[in-house]
C-alpha cells in the first residue's frame, strides 16, 4: 500500500521522508529513459549508491553532474590519472576508487557500441509487463532479466554492474514500473 505524502496523494511509501525523494519519485523514477547519455548516468548513479541510501546520491547528484562532465561518456572515457585522483579528493561525490573506477570503465565501454545501442542493448532486458506491485515487499531486488542483464553488461567490457544494480536501473529508467498499484505515478 502506498503512503499519503504531505500534499495528501498516494505513492510509494519509501518517497515520502524526504523532499528529494518526493521530487525523484513524482517526476524522474520509472520514466523512460531511452539515450545513452541518460542511461550511462543511471547506471553511473546506481552503481555509487550501491552500500549506500538512495538519498545520499540524490543530494550529491548535482557534484557528480560536475565531477563527471555532464555525465558525458566521451569525457569521462578520456579521464586518466590525474583525474582519478581529482575525483577520489572530490567531498562532494562519494569517494570510492572501485566506484570511481567503474564510471571510466563504463564510459569506455559504452563508447565501443555504436550510437544508440546502448540503450537499444539495455531495453531489450525489458520484462513482460507484470502486475502491480501491491508493497515493497512484492517488489524484487534482483529478476531473471536484471540478473541476465548484468551478465550481458560485463561480456561488454561494463564493470560494477550486478543484479541488484542492474535492476536498479531498469527501475530507474522505466524499463520495469514498479511504483505501487495505487501510487499516483504509476
Amino acid at each position: 500500500m502506498s503512503v499519503l505524502g504531505a500534499d495528501g496523494r498516494p505513492r510509494c511509501d519509501w518517497a515520502v521522508s524526504a523532499p528529494e525523494y518526493v521530487a525523484y519519485h513524482d517526476d524522474e523514477w520509472g520514466q523512460e529513459i531511452r539515450d545513452d547519455r541518460g542511461l550511462y548516468e543511471r547506471m553511473t548513479l546506481e552503481g555509487f549508491q550501491s552500500g549506500l541510501s538512495w538519498i545520499t546520491i540524490l543530494r550529491k547528484r548535482e557534484n557528480f553532474r560536475r565531477a563527471f562532465a555532464g555525465f558525458d561518456p566521451e569525457v569521462v572515457a578520456a579521464y586518466g590519472e590525474d583525474d582519478r585522483a581529482r575525483l577520489m579528493d572530490d567531498a562532494g561525490i562519494v569517494r570510492n576508487r572501485l566506484k570511481v573506477n567503474a564510471a571510466i570503465v563504463n564510459a569506455r565501454a559504452l563508447l565501443e557500441l555504436e550510437p544508440g545501442e546502448f540503450a537499444e542493448f539495455v531495453w531489450s532486458f525489458q520484462p513482460e509487463r507484470r502486475p502491480a506491485p501491491k508493497t515493497l515487499s512484492d517488489v524484487p531486488a534482483t529478476t531473471p532479466e536484471s540478473i541476465a542483464m548484468a551478465k550481458a553488461l560485463k561480456k561488454k567490457g561494463f564493470v560494477f554492474v550486478g543484479p541488484t544494480t542492474a535492476y536498479a536501473l531498469m527501475q530507474a529508467t522505466g524499463i520495469v514500473n514498479d511504483h505501487l498499484a495505487d501510487c499516483i505515478a504509476r
